[in-house]
């Protein structure tokens, strides 16, 4: 007996021992940066927390359910043969100059945005070039024989064939959206990261110098390259190990250029931030939305469907471009309700909804806005 004890204690030893050195879980910032992180007004109770109260825990009744439906599955929770994409190619530079309303000049192609599936979205905006929680992995999980693959194997374009990124802006840090590999390989193409509170530590892990990386708190607004980056409320929550739930914050984005403006919702429940950003932000040309991988059990941290629609408006969007969607399959709904629900919703209130197809490219401003049901021209598994 006390030999298979202390072979058992040896083995949990090793796991542990393990996990602590294994780089896909991230990094913790050391003693002096977490102590400066105590100092937001966002961080209570040991942890970062939301504006409003965003309770998950469940009974464990609702907890065996919970995990049993998903033991269960959808049949029809992704489609059943890899979704089509179209190659990206990059932005020509226009020639000559455009005058913004300052009397400036801008130069560099119109503003485009072109969405990579789920969340990531390579924005270019005058003569910049942004990416949004560029998650270009196969799944999205630390152990990648778990974990729901990737719809597609390719992508609009290779990591290798991206032109230079100015800046990368991540949300917060789970698997979804911060990959180890993506960011491995994408870091000596980027000049900037920006980050909410604390995410820094996971890119110094992964060989990002500390010098390219700076850390936001919410409604701190900063000026990059000719653009201002706010870093806004979302109502979520972060972590990617058992030990570090809340230890760093999450967040929305507004990018504006001299002649247009994009908000990125991040990971969001619905709340009274949207309105809030509406106020000091807006109006946007261009809303990068969450919209799937809810369920009503945890709608408190990813909007459904209308609600997506709710704060679209409350941001003061004009289109509507449905992120969080197209990609994995992360909750229990079909894979093409989000956007059918969303849709439906867009028409009753008018909005002007933008559904391009992953790899397709979508000019900011344009009269004329991708809008096709694409995806129900492509199988559903059975």
């Amino acid at each position: 007996m006390w030999a298979f004890m202390i072979s058992a204690a040896a083995v949990a030893v090793l796991i542990y021992a393990g996990l602590r050195t294994y780089p896909v879980l991230g990094g913790r910032a050391p003693a002096e940066r977490r102590q400066l992180l105590r100092q937001s007004e966002n961080y209570r109770e040991g942890k970062f927390m939301n504006q409003i109260p965003t309770v998950m825990e469940k009974s464990l009744k609702e907890n065996a359910k919970m995990m049993a439906d998903f033991i269960k599955g959808n049949p029809r929770g992704r489609p059943e043969q890899p979704l089509a994409v179209e190659t990206y190619r990059p932005a020509l530079p226009n020639l000559g100059r455009s005058i913004v309303a300052d009397g400036s000049t801008t130069e560099g192609a119109s503003p485009r945005v072109t969405w990579f599936g789920h969340s990531a979205v390579l924005i270019e905006l005058e003569g910049k070039t942004l990416f949004c929680d560029p998650m270009l992995g196969r799944t999205p999980s630390p152990f990648p024989l778990f974990g729901g693959k990737r719809y597609g194997s390719r992508l609009p374009a290779e990591i290798e064939d991206l032109p230079p990124i100015d800046v990368v802006l991540l949300s917060h840090d789970h698997y979804d959206h911060l990959d180890y590999g993506s960011i491995r390989k994408l870091k000596d193409k980027v000049q900037r990261f920006f980050v909410p509170l604390g995410v820094g530590a996971h890119l110094i892990r992964w060989g990002v110098s500390a010098e390219k990386i700076e850390e936001h708190d919410w409604w701190e607004e900063t000026a990059y390259l000719g653009l201002t980056l706010a870093c806004t409320p979302a109502r979520h929550f972060s972590g990617r190990s058992l030990s570090d739930r809340d230890a760093t914050l999450w967040c929305s984005w507004v990018i504006r250029g001299q002649e247009s403006s994009i908000f990125f919702s991040g990971d969001s429940g619905y709340g009274p931030h949207f309105a809030e950003i509406g106020r000091a932000y807006g109006p946007f040309d261009l809303t990068l939305m969450e919209c799937g991988q809810y369920d009503p059990r945890w709608a408190v941290i990813h909007m459904l469907p209308e609600e997506t629609v709710q704060a679209h408006q409350e941001v003061r969007g004009k289109a509507l471009l449905p992120i969080h969607w197209g990609a994995f399959t992360l909750a229990l709904h079909d894979w093409t309700d989000p956007v059918e629900r969303l849709a439906e919703a867009a028409r009753s209130r008018d909005v002007a909804l933008c559904t391009p197809r992953i790899g397709e490219t979508v000019h900011i401003g344009s009269s004329v806005l991708p809008s096709s049901p694409w995806w129900r021209s492509v199988t559903t598994a059975k």
